[in-house]
């Protein structure tokens, strides 16, 4: 048997096993499958490790960074199991698992008539924020990267159109997503790792030089439609939905310069937010992969 069919049957297998349990147990069972597989998956464990001893080597001892590496897989696999119940969730219980603070924020940027960028990262549970606007009856879009095996691809993406998420393939026409806000609808981007196939700038990211894509400052220039970043931490056993203001775009009339500009703002506010909740964010991902030539 092909290693990606037997992945795709034991992930299959641990997905309906954790569907068919209460859903405060299968995420408790979630984050425990978590912590087992840091221990299991040793290059991601140690890349974690190295990218936090890089960010916080001063402030945080061996013990502490070895922790919150723990709680940065925990969290993934609650995130995961929350995800599996999504059928489970609706327009009727979200507010049971999702409190806000500042969604009037994108009440107002959409009275502008010019759609709405919402803008946030791999923290927290990035995929209950997402349902949680369709849910509530918001025109909501986002810009996805197709995974590599077709069939986690589509399972993945029909839970999130499950929820009245419209999907819009990271390969789509900026045409096309242009159009879309000017219609006056939401598009999200998760616009925080290093993918050397999208143009992008280096920015100061962690005081380190960091590939960043400039799609969201391109689109937000050319469309007149607002940044707002978006982050959805997790919290005493529920989600807290927080929305910041705008951002406060730099336009010249230098596109370049403007870009990079625009780009290091919104990263700057991302950084805040990861540095406040170390353990949410993914730090098994290579961030400062791409360095310049």
């Amino acid at each position: 048997m092909k290693r990606a069919n037997f992945i795709y049957i034991i992930a299959r297998i641990a997905i309906a096993g954790i569907f068919i349990l209460p859903m405060r147990l299968g995420i408790f069972l979630g984050g425990k499958l978590g912590v087992l597989l840091f221990f299991l998956l040793k290059r991601q464990r140690l890349l974690t490790i190295e990218n936090l001893t890089s960010v916080f080597g001063k402030d945080m001892s061996e013990a502490e960074i070895f922790n919150t590496a723990k709680a940065v897989f925990r969290n993934l696999g609650k995130g995961a199991a929350e995800f599996i119940n999504f059928p489970k969730i609706n327009s009727r219980n979200i507010d049971k698992l999702v409190e806000t603070d500042g969604f009037e924020k994108i009440d107002k940027a959409l009275a502008g008539k010019k759609g709405c960028i919402i803008l946030s990262c791999h923290l927290g549970n990035w995929e209950l924020s997402a349902a949680y606007t369709s849910l509530k009856g918001y025109p909501a879009n986002a810009i996805v990267r197709p995974l590599r095996d077709e069939r986690f691809d589509r399972f993945v993406n029909n839970m999130r159109s499950s929820k009245g998420l419209c999907i819009i393939p990271r390969e789509s026409s900026f045409k096309k997503i242009i159009g879309i806000l000017k219609s006056n609808q939401i598009v999200g981007i998760l616009p925080d790792q290093d993918i050397d196939s999208v143009d992008g700038v280096f920015v100061n990211f962690f005081n380190r030089r960091a590939y960043t894509p400039t799609g969201p400052a391109l689109l937000a220039t050319v469309s007149g439609s607002p940044i707002i970043p978006v982050f959805c931490i997790r919290q005493n056993g529920k989600h807290k939905f927080i929305v910041e203001e705008p951002i406060e775009l730099t336009i010249t009339g230098d596109k370049e310069k403007d870009i990079l500009l625009n780009t290091q703002k919104w990263s700057d506010v991302t950084e805040r937010y990861i540095r406040r909740y170390p353990e949410q964010w993914v730090w098994m991902h290579r961030r400062w992969k791409t360095q310049p030539k």
